[in-house]
């Protein structure tokens, strides 16, 4: 009796937290404001300075960050040169490769479409040395990435780097016919439609930043990138990553290191506690407005490499994101169902013709499986890369 008084008890407990629970928002989620975002580096080299304007949303709302277009942005050198940059569309401004004084600060000054102004403080120009190695390491069943650098005149000690991942692949199943829909026929796959070997890409979402600051000498070695699964698709074949190197300030590695904290280290109570951002870009007639972002000025230094699936454990073997089983069969006449499979499952189907299945010199039917599993193109395009280079 005692313990069905507990377990009576308990129940009521549960019944009555539950009906205490409320949602709690705070006011700065449930804000209607929309702070600027501003992303880039003012390039000092002979790649374009790319400027990003965006806009936060509402954690609860629906609606997707997009970009601000019809503003007026400007690299600005401290009392003197001005350089336009040109709108390209979906909030990115461009101009080509700049020359900078490197005696003088620089910022970005922008004039919103709602005739705000906004400036970032004005920045020494920092040099990037150039990158000394990207390698990779085997660590359990991953594939770590990782870059080597360093400045012989110990001036640089923080660092910043961004990627593109470019990866070849290719579909579960290769396909040598098509359904022509004219004549309504399977015929043989013109070359044109290739759709076994594809690429695809991506680029990097977490911050990776890193520092020698506290070492005697100015050194980075293996500071980590990436890590990829021995099932990931991005090593089947081929995989490329395009890396860029950025030095910084001490106050810009500060900046990425609290935003790596509030984005990518939060989830415990052992993590560390979220922080505001405190960025260089402020509203030149309202301060107390938030502006998200840090401008730094520095040359940025690239380096491509390859990662050959021969390069890796023999044993290993990627995962198909689709459930591929074995192959279908479709017979032009079944004599168990007494139909024409391929018509039904192939030509008016959904089914993609494999492979023909002959008996004495003749095509009695094809073997086939779904789009999924036969055409890499519904996640990767057929068009080689320009930069691209087979092993």
């Amino acid at each position: 009796m005692k313990g069905k008084r507990y377990i009576l008890i308990l129940v009521l407990l549960a019944g009555i937290y539950s009906t205490c629970k409320k949602p709690y928002n705070p006011k700065i989620v449930d804000s209607p404001n929309h702070y600027l975002v501003v992303e880039g580096v003012i390039n000092n080299g002979s790649d374009s300075t790319i400027i990003k304007l965006s806009r936060t949303v509402n954690i609860s709302g629906n609606v997707s960050t997009s970009g601000v277009d019809n503003c007026t942005v400007s690299v600005e050198a401290e009392g003197g040169t001005s350089y336009s940059l040109t709108p390209q569309g979906n909030g990115a401004y461009v101009t080509p490769g700049l020359s900078l004084d490197v005696s003088k600060k620089y910022r970005v000054h922008i004039i919103t479409n709602d005739s705000k102004e906004y400036a970032s403080d004005y920045v020494e120009v920092k040099k990037t040395q150039p990158i000394d190695s990207v390698g990779f390491y085997i660590k359990n069943s991953d594939v770590q990435v990782y870059v080597n650098t360093h400045d012989a005149t110990n001036s640089s000690r923080y660092y910043r780097w961004s990627f593109e991942e470019t990866w070849k692949f290719h579909s579960k199943y290769q396909s040598s016919y098509v359904v022509d829909p004219i004549i309504k026929a399977v015929v043989a796959r013109p070359f044109s439609e290739s759709n076994y070997y594809c690429f695809a890409g991506d680029k990097s979402t977490t911050i990776v930043i890193g520092s020698s600051a506290k070492l005697t000498q100015d050194v980075i070695f293996q500071q980590p990138l990436t890590t990829m699964a021995s099932t990931s698709e991005k090593i089947e074949m081929r995989y490329s990553i395009l890396l860029k190197q950025y030095a910084l300030t001490k106050e810009a590695y500060q900046f990425w290191e609290n935003m790596k904290k509030n984005t990518e280290q939060l989830g415990s109570i052992f993590d560390a506690q979220p922080s505001q951002l405190t960025g260089n870009i402020h509203n030149l007639k309202d301060a107390s407005e938030p502006v998200i972002g840090y401008i730094s000025v520095t040359n940025i230094q690239s380096k491509r490499v390859f990662i050959d699936n021969a390069d890796l454990p023999r044993e290993w073997a990627p995962k198909y994101p689709y459930d591929c089983g074995p192959p279908d069969t479709a017979l032009f006449f079944n004599p168990k169902s007494r139909q024409n499979d391929v018509l039904n499952m192939i030509i008016n189907g959904t089914g993609i013709p494999l492979d023909d299945i002959t008996q004495q010199m003749s095509i009695i039917g094809y073997t086939f499986s779904s789009i999924e599993c036969t055409d890499c193109r519904i996640r990767g395009r057929v068009q080689t890369p320009s930069f691209w280079i087979e092993r």
